[in-house]
């Protein structure tokens, strides 16, 4: 039981002397959220509200008699709300206080929703006033009132001491009469979501599905869908030879058909995968307001040279005036602006009258901010837009979120913003346009939550005639005007029947006089027969697709080769099972071998008495092989019985189209052997497939000869060498030919492989003279795909190696394929434990490729990583590589640099390698800096070893500048001091920290100068600077208020803390404590910092 106790119900509740009026209770005497004041707006509300079970409100009681005998919970009979039962639940508490000798009673009063539902994924969002009835003419009623989101763990809440007992029953108090009390709900409850509401019948229209978290953009999608001559001319956008995957405009269309004709909610995975947005996209939550401008954008582009171009600018598409008009000489500069939207100030505005009279307000530039007016020199001039041109159809973005300084962060504005239903802009106008400036509220597109997260719908009224519906993503119910506008002005943080921070976000009006056109009908006869009968193929596949999705496990799949996917294979075995593009078959596994036989022959346009089926078979020496089938005897078994678990492997033999039968030859499964037949030819160190053969296992290999000779083009009596195929690796020199097969080769098997070659004297002349040497250099061969380093996610190219080889017959290999000397080239191992390059390979490894593959994910891709050098590998080997960051005088980052300088070098050597990289201004020296956690550590002398650089596990970096001209030479009395940002806490440093010269005795305020110069700070800005010197963390202000302090150079010499026996150094630096407002970056990684983009 869920109730609102202890804090929360103080929070919640009404005192007793404070109970609300009848008269004044306006919830009390409100239907669909109307004030009965207005008492005809009520009963047109009350007639078009359906009155059935899927009504919003209600109002119902229940009487609870022998109240003062009441020990169990009591429930009232359901009253049907959103095709929801709801009830009232009554009983007596029980509390004890801490301290009192006796037990408090009291009334327990909640509201029940949907108890009774075994279904764990509905939820009801609801606000209710549980009121008791004052049997007294004159009394009042005691009134609470809850909002909550009722759902199957929560399915009642309300007041667990609604009443004390005492008071309940206190005839003076007129609540209790004849021992009898009424308790009355006034329940008010959006469409519910994860039961079965369905929007087509109480509304006419459909919702979309949230697939994560793109409710902004379901809000968004029906808004344009209702911008009816918008779906007309996306209906003719020319699609018909659109790639189905990645055309935006297509996916539009599917979606706008599907809410124009569906029944349930339409999905958007087809229209977000269009946008090149992977999963992650789904769930990660973008402004509206940008994905309207993204989403426009891209539709006006693919509209282009079509019959429906110039359609976005000519309903979207406004001009503004910007100019500056001098006050006393004959001088204006203006510029004629195009817009989409209109952004609106909501902060410290009433209503989006007061935003746009802001909007157009004239700026006064005089005094120290005249305007240069070229030759008339600087002048006093008036500053301002004005509106040239407004558009049919007129977006308003309500500038809902701000920049808090004082917080460090955007912050919503939630307070109350009205927006009239009928808004008149022509005060706003440069000059009457030809037809008045009035619009319509056509759409609002509201936001429940905060800067980091919520909830986007959409109340739209399609016709533009006031009556409303909401969209919330899946569910669209009918709503109220109330719900629609009031409800959404903001401001209703003290109302608990409103949910928190819920407002306007984006406004959508209509031209009053373009409303017809822009809202004209859209019926079947305005689609193209083209697209219509697209999208019914599309859904006719799909339920193709759906139906075999549920009858899969009834069906097994056959893959079928023929022997044409055995010629051309270069590898062991027949084929490459990988890289095969096998005939599938989906075959029921109830069928019989007859019945599978007669499908392969009509699909193979073979005669049945013309195919024989052999299936493959994975032998335990880790070849695969077919093997045999007894068609006699096997015909009537099923396929399940017959093929192994999974997939079928099968190869069909066919009759030869040369061949003169009529038939396949006899197969006698007792006295023949099916061979297959594969030729070596040393020259071109290839293989040929020769065929396959029906061989009586007695006939000698002698026999065999000529019908090889002939298979190879050979003559008759050409000598050869057989072997056997017996594993990968392994072939088998076969003896005298004298012998019969079945001793010939070791356990005959049907589907052994025989491979021959030519007997010639003079083989070993050839790199891989025998089919031996060929099949265990293909043993040895893998596939490598090198990925360029420094590319990222680099797809690479593959090549073909062998395992053996050293060092530098790969990089030959991948220098060829580069076209580049292979000694600038450095290869790297991959990490055995994520993507990516690992260590660099040295050119002078001696092992083999194979041992350099050994991290090399199993099951994977093998992948090597490279990249291209501008020196010779052996000389980088003796070189050390650095990265550093150029800063140039103004502090900011320019660029990366990647030096090369000699391994045994000094600071010196590394300074004249970016020398090369820098075009330098000032003192054409450069000085290198070592920067942790954006403060500078130590300034590195310039004899110092690199050795001593970046030791291993730490984590600084190492920055170089151009030193300036007034510190190459110092005098004694300078020094450098280290100068670097903070807020707050010393810790948390930020920006980028710099060195700064300062003088013995010098005013603190020419310091402060210097800095301020270096950085190019307004003095408004710099006035909120503190300033403090750090010694191991802790921090010295120095005081504003005395201008004739003096720099004591002794407080930022570096030395030795006491107490530490000298191994412990102090490093003095001046901090500066400001805000930081350079942009944080997200706790959840850059992903969300991603703005909205369509890729296609």
């Amino acid at each position: 039981m869920n109730h609102v106790n202890g804090k929360e119900e103080e929070a919640m509740e009404i005192s007793r002397d404070d109970a609300l009026d009848k008269s004044n209770n306006t919830m009390a005497n409100a239907v669909n959220g109307e004030v009965e004041e207005d008492g005809v707006e009520k009963k047109q509300e009350e007639e078009e509200m359906e009155e059935d079970d899927s009504k919003a409100e209600a109002t119902f009681s229940y009487t609870v008699e022998n109240i003062s005998k009441l020990k169990e919970s009591v429930l009232s009979p359901k009253c049907m709300v959103r095709n929801l039962p709801w009830k009232i639940m009554a009983m007596q508490r029980t509390t004890q206080h801490s301290g009192d000798k006796y037990n408090q009673k009291s009334l327990g009063f909640f509201l029940q929703c949907n108890a009774e539902s075994e279904s764990t994924s509905w939820s009801c969002n609801a606000a209710a006033e549980l009121r008791i009835i004052n049997q007294k003419k004159e009394g009042d009623d005691f009134v609470r009132k809850i909002q909550h989101l009722f759902y199957s763990k929560e399915n009642d809440w309300g007041y667990s001491h609604f009443l004390p007992w005492s008071e309940l029953l206190d005839p003076d108090k007129g609540f209790c009469k004849e021992d009898k009390v009424t308790l009355q709900v006034h329940v008010i409850a959006d469409a519910p979501h994860g039961v079965s509401w369905d929007s087509k019948k109480h509304t006419g229209f459909v919702g979309l599905k949230n697939q994560g978290a793109t409710c902004y953009m379901n809000s968004l999608l029906q808004t344009l869908f209702f911008t009816n001559k918008l779906r007309k001319a996306v209906y003719l956008m020319p699609t018909e030879s659109d790639d189905p995957t990645k055309s935006v405009p297509l996916a539009l269309q599917r979606v706008f058909y599907e809410l124009q004709f569906s029944d349930t909610a339409v999905g958007t995975k087809k229209l977000t995968k269009s946008f090149g947005w992977e999963t992650l996209d789904t769930f990660m939550q973008h402004d509206v307001q940008e994905l309207c401008r993204v989403l426009l954008e891209n539709m006006e582009s693919k509209m282009k040279n079509t019959c429906v171009d110039s359609t976005i600018p000519k309903l979207f598409e406004g001009k503004m005036l910007s100019y500056i008009r001098c006050k006393h000489v004959e001088y204006c500069s203006q510029k004629e602006e195009a817009f989409y939207d209109i952004q609106l100030n909501v902060k410290g505005k009433k209503n989006v009258i007061e935003s746009f009279k802001e909007y157009v307000t004239v700026e006064s530039l005089d005094g120290d901010n005249k305007y240069d007016a070229g030759e008339h020199g600087l002048q006093e001039a008036e500053k301002g837009v004005i509106f040239k041109h407004l558009p049919p159809v007129l977006h308003l973005h309500l500038l809902r979120f701000m920049y808090d300084p004082a917080s460090d962060a955007n912050v919503k504005i939630n307070d109350r913003y009205e927006f009239p239903e009928r808004l008149n802009l022509e005060p706003f106008l440069e000059k009457k346009e030809k037809t008045p400036a009035n619009y319509i509220l056509h759409a609002i597109l509201v936001h429940s939550g905060d800067n980091h997260g919520g909830h986007y719908v959409v109340y739209i009224s399609p016709k533009g005639d006031g009556k409303y519906c909401k969209f919330d993503d899946d569910v669209v119910s009918k709503c109220t005007r109330q719900e629609a506008l009031d409800r959404n002005f903001g401001g209703h943080d003290d109302d608990i029947s409103v949910k928190h921070c819920t407002n306007a976000y984006m406004l959508v009006y209509i031209r009053e006089s373009c409303k017809d056109d822009i809202l004209c009908s859209v019926t079947e006869d305005d689609i193209p027969t083209s697209l219509k009968d697209r999208l019914a193929e599309e859904r006719r596949l799909e339920a193709q697709k759906r139906q075999e999705r549920k009858e899969a496990h009834l069906y097994m799949n056959v893959q079928v080769v023929t022997e044409d996917y055995f010629y051309g294979h270069q590898g062991t075995d027949l084929f490459d099972l990988e890289k095969a593009n096998f005939r599938n078959f989906r075959v029921k596994k109830s069928a019989t071998l007859k019945e599978f036989v007669e499908i392969l022959a009509e699909n193979l346009k073979y005669p049945v008495q013309q195919i024989r089926p052999w299936p493959f078979q994975a032998r335990q020496n880790q070849t695969y092989r077919p093997t045999l089938l007894d068609l006699e005897a096997d015909m009537h078994k099923t396929v399940q019985d017959l093929a192994e678990e999974g997939t079928w492997t099968v190869f069909v033999e066919t009759l030869s189209p040369e061949s003169t039968e009529k038939r396949l030859a006899h197969f006698d499964k007792d006295t023949d052997v099916l061979l297959f037949l594969k030729m070596y030819d040393p020259r071109t160190k290839s293989i040929n497939y020769c065929g396959h053969a029906y061989v009586p296992i007695a006939a000698k290999g002698s026999e065999l000869m000529p019908e090889l000779n002939k298979r190879a083009g050979f003559s008759p009596d050409t000598p050869l060498i057989l072997f056997e195929e017996v594993k990968p690796n392994m072939l088998e020199v076969l003896p005298s030919t004298d012998l019969p097969m079945e001793k010939m080769l070791e356990e005959l098997m049907d589907g052994d492989i025989i491979v021959f070659q030519r007997d010639d004297p003079d083989l070993d002349q050839y790199e891989l003279p025998t089919a031996k040497e060929y099949f265990r250099d293909l043993y040895y061969r893998v596939e490598i795909t090198f990925c360029d380093k420094n590319v990222i996610s680099d797809p690479g190219f593959t090549l073909e190696l062998s395992q053996r080889m050293n060092y530098d017959q790969m990089a030959n290999s991948v220098a060829r394929y580069l076209n580049t000397d292979p000694y600038l080239l450095q290869f790297f191992k991959p990490q055995g434990y994520r993507e990516g390059p690992g260590n660099a390979i040295r050119c002078t490894f001696e092992g083999s490729l194979k041992e350099l593959l050994l991290y090399s994910k199993p099951r994977q891709p093998k992948k090597l990583y490279y990249q291209q050098l501008n020196i010779r590998i052996n000389e980088l080997e003796n070189k050390r590589q650095f990265k550093c960051i150029y800063v140039n005088s103004r502090l900011k980052e320019e660029k990366e640099l990647v030096l090369y300088p000699d391994k045994t070098g000094k600071v010196c050597d590394l300074l004249e390698e970016a020398k090369k990289q820098i075009d330098l201004v000032e003192s054409r020296k450069l000085r290198l800096l070592e920067v942790i956690g954006c403060k500078i550590y130590s300034l590195q002398l310039e004899d110092m070893s690199l050795e001593m650089l970046n030791s291993p596990g730490t984590t600084r970096s190492l920055r170089i500048e151009e030193i300036p001209k007034d510190e190459v030479n110092m005098t004694e009395d300078e020094t450098l001091i280290p100068v670097a940002h903070f807020h707050k806490e010393v810790f948390s440093t930020f920006g980028v920290p710099f060195l700064l010269i300062i003088k013995h005795n010098e005013k603190f305020s020419s310091v402060k100068d210097r800095i301020q110069k270096r950085l190019e700070i307004p003095d408004k800005e710099f006035e909120k600077y503190k300033f403090a010197v750090i010694v191991m963390g802790k921090v010295e202000y120095i005081s504003d208020e005395d201008q004739d302090l003096k720099v004591n150079i002794s407080q930022f010499i570096p030395h030795t803390m006491a107490g530490t026996g000298g191994n412990m150094q102090a490093r003095p630096w001046l901090g500066l404590d400001h805000l930081n407002k350079t942009p944080k970056r997200s706790r959840v990684g850059t992903y969300l910092e991603k703005s909205i983009k369509i890729h296609n």
